[in-house]
């Protein structure tokens, strides 16, 4: 049990969150490697994860984090490394594009040392 509340308090969703979704009252459901967490979070911290350049809006309610995807498909983005992916998201053709420009802007920025 404390290993689980250890990891729900230690919780980064920039760095640990594959996609989220937003439910109601500020519920933020992030979908991680081995893990799904639903966090409370304040209207002003949700904008910030929203805002985040390495978020994009797939649909109304789910962002993707691009700087954890590992290949887009038609149809599809894939989240993980190895030949047993963990996580597969269906995603609107259209969006795609939006996710390869967040793909390209990420590989662009520089290294922080």
């Amino acid at each position: 049990m404390d290993a689980a509340m250890n990891l729900y308090e230690q919780f980064d969703p920039v760095n640990d969150c594959y996609f989220f979704r937003i439910g109601a009252q500020g519920q933020i459901c992030c979908h991680a490697r081995n893990y799904t967490i639903k966090k409370r979070m304040p209207a002003d911290q949700a904008e910030a994860l929203i805002k985040d350049p390495l978020f994009v809006r797939i649909s109304s309610d789910c962002y993707v984090n691009v700087s954890k995807i590992t290949y887009v498909t038609d149809g599809a983005v894939y989240f993980g490394d190895g030949p047993a992916l963990n996580h597969m998201l269906p995603v609107p053709k259209r969006k795609q594009q939006l996710i390869r420009q967040g793909i390209s802007q990420l590989q662009r920025l520089p290294l922080s040392v």
